[in-house]
């Protein structure tokens, strides 16, 4: 779940890992995604919709899929000739089955030991708004054991890249607001200017994107879903969520308990938060990794916070300069601070960053970082990731806060984080302003009684879904479905870091092995 502000609720463990590699390699940005195709905003058609006559959803999920080879995007971990794509058509809107369609982009690796096949086993790596058809074969070196019984699915959940994808706004449009919109307004033409941008940013997703805006929800999603459960030939879906994927997984597990099978919630987003409360949550997880960060390199945490605090208020007055001939703000400076955090593996990096930065006056290595999480690429090309989420946040969250609200959060949630807090509670006022689209509800319903255990993995170092909404997930999905497992560490998301989360959930993927509620892997 990518931190909001940059985006809502937060990349994925997989993602995050491969964005700090490629960082560590000296990559500049994240690789585009190959089902993408940049555009500006004047050739932009609209999303792929089909009108009427449609076929109803019996008739859909009947249809057959139709396989057809596809490489695997750059930095895949398998040969392109080991996956093939598909598209599945849905309705746009659900309660209009015989309505118009969308198209669902989907990927798959079929298991590698035939004899012993329990199924398909899909996957969402969070955001919300990240492309599975992108990042399921960078990412499937991780999952190795699983696709030995199991086929591997990715697919781009509706409103994400080639599933009638969201977009807003071209480039120049989006450079602009990074360069110029402060997230942290200390004035009132600061303030109008933030939440104006806001309200743009929600005209050009209208403009470009009017047709699906009201139709991207994470129910949306989740009926979608058992769609692709049905298209695939599966009696019960077998699905890895991750980041925002937990609150999916969630979602599914209400709307078709039934239909659960083996089902792993792993960097959980708390579905007891709304809006305030996802921002609150938030600011503490941040927080909480950045002191230790500070305390792996030996220094306080306050003083190490107070040193950072210090040092984004000085570029918040005067901006770093890079090799580049951009500058690095505050805005950027907060967003390069929090993408190394995902991972203890990304702490070198930003250790060198906030020493570039502090020491030596310049911003390259943050604004590098800040690139990386934006989707941005060395070309000044942005993809249309943080589109996606905003549409489905906004489609989700009923909530719409006041810029009045979010000043009178700002005095605690600094107690939270003076580094990350302020940030995070002008997002509340933010994040959803001017929005075209009212949201569906407060909080997600992800209660499942009767339906099968489902492992819920939290990570007690987790910046950006704190441990203690996965102890929430685990109570209201209910009693003997919710299965808490504690990993004690750091990063966000714990499968493929921790040898014992990872073994405990290949047993119950592969030989149906539940583990006892409540294990702890340190």
């Amino acid at each position: 779940m990518r931190v909001a502000g940059a985006s809502r609720r937060g990349a994925v463990p997989a993602a995050a890992a491969l964005l700090v590699a490629a960082l560590l390699a000296g990559c500049g940005a994240a690789p585009p995604s190959p089902s993408r195709e940049r555009t500006s905003p004047e050739k932009t058609s609209p999303p792929a919709v089909t009108g009427p006559p449609a076929p109803s959803a019996a008739a859909t999920a009947s249809r057959p899929l139709v396989w057809k080879r596809c490489g695997a995007p750059e930095g895949g971990t398998a040969p392109g000739a080991a996956w093939r794509c598909a598209t599945l058509d849905v309705p746009l809107d659900h309660t209009r089955p015989d309505g118009r369609t969308i198209g669902i982009a989907l990927i798959r690796r079929t298991a590698t030991e035939r004899s012993g096949r329990l199924g398909s086993l899909l996957f969402d790596f969070g955001g919300p708004g990240g492309s599975g058809v992108a990042t399921l074969p960078r990412a499937a070196g991780s999952y190795e054991e699983l696709n030995t019984r199991y086929d591997l699915v990715g697919f781009d959940p509706r409103g994400v890249a080639a599933s009638a994808g969201v977009r807003c706004r071209g480039d120049a449009e989006q450079e602009r607001a990074y360069r110029e919109v402060d997230i942290t307004p200390d004035t009132a033409a600061e303030e109008a200017a933030f939440l104006a941008d806001g309200a743009d940013l929600g005209a050009g997703c209208a403009r470009l994107s009017g047709a699906v805006l009201p139709h991207v929800g994470t129910a949306d999603a989740a009926r979608d879903m058992d769609a692709i459960r049905r298209a695939l030939g599966d009696r019960s879906l077998s699905y890895f969520g991750v980041s925002y994927g937990t609150e999916l997984g969630g979602t599914y597990a209400h709307l078709f308990p039934g239909n659960v099978g083996r089902i792993v919630l792993d960097a959980v987003v708390d579905p007891t938060a709304d809006t305030v409360g996802h921002a609150r949550n938030q600011a503490t997880g941040f927080q909480r990794a950045l002191e230790n960060y500070l305390k792996d390199r030996g220094e306080d945490p306050e003083r190490g916070t107070r040193r950072i605090a210090d040092l984004l208020e000085r570029i918040d007055k005067d901006p770093l300069p890079t090799a580049s001939g951009r500058e690095l703000n505050e805005s950027l400076a907060v967003i390069g601070i929090v993408a190394p955090l995902y991972s203890q593996s990304g702490w070198p990096t930003l250790a060198a960053a906030l020493d570039e930065a502090g020491n030596e006056g310049r911003g390259d290595r943050l604004l590098a970082l800040a690139d990386a999480y934006n989707g941005r690429d060395k070309d000044g090309h942005y993809d249309t990731g943080s589109h996606s989420q905003r549409a489905i946040s906004c489609a989700d969250a009923k909530a719409r806060p006041t810029a009045a609200e979010a000043r009178a959060l700002l005095p605690g949630f600094r107690r939270l984080s003076p580094v990350f807090g302020p940030f995070l509670a002008w997002d509340t006022a933010g994040w959803c302003a001017g929005w075209p689209v009212e949201g569906e509800r407060d909080t997600p319903e992800v209660s499942a009684p009767g339906a099968a255990p489902i492992l819920v993995i939290g990570t007690t170092g987790d910046p950006a879904t704190p441990y203690e909404g996965a102890r929430r997930m685990a109570d209201e999905l209910g009693e003997g479905v919710g299965v808490m497992v504690t990993n004690e560490g750091e990063g966000h998301g714990a499968y493929g870091r921790s040898g014992c989360v990872t073994s405990l959930v290949d047993a119950y993927f592969l030989e149906g092995e539940v583990p006892a509620d409540g294990v702890v892997c340190s």
